[in-house]
């Protein structure tokens, strides 16, 4: 069974992200956070963009190594360290994620941090996926 996305008419139009996902039964994966971390353990990129397609990839890889699809995503965070160029690049980080995993969205946010683990990293993905 795939997540069920809900956009009550009521609320803001979602774009991008989900208001609600609901899973029932499956299998539950929880994905750590993910930057823009080569194999070699190097953040590569210095512009938002490129790091959040690696970010992506890296939290995608994760999920299929686990079993699972980028629509079995339900939830996921994103951490940047400059909100106001997140939202500036908004478009673009929108069609690096279609490019990715696609149109179903799960539930997202968007936290504002002084800054990640790495230096140099500029943004941050976590996740919680459900597999059938």
């Amino acid at each position: 069974m795939s997540p069920e996305r809900v956009n009550p008419a009521g609320l803001a139009p979602a774009t991008g992200f989900s208001h609600a996902v609901v899973a029932t039964g499956g299998r539950l994966v929880l994905l750590a956070g993910q930057t823009a971390l080569d194999a070699d353990g190097k953040i590569v990129g210095d512009a938002l963009p490129e790091q959040f397609a690696t970010a992506l990839g890296n939290l995608l890889t994760a999920l299929a190594a686990a079993g699972g699809a980028p629509g079995d995503l339900a939830r996921v965070t994103v951490y940047a360290t400059d909100v106001a160029e997140y939202r500036a690049h908004a478009a673009e980080l929108g069609r690096i994620w279609r490019g990715l995993a696609g149109r179903d969205y799960p539930a997202m946010a968007v936290v504002g941090v002084v800054r990640l683990w790495d230096e140099r990293a500029l943004v941050e993905l976590d996740g919680i996926a459900v597999l059938p």
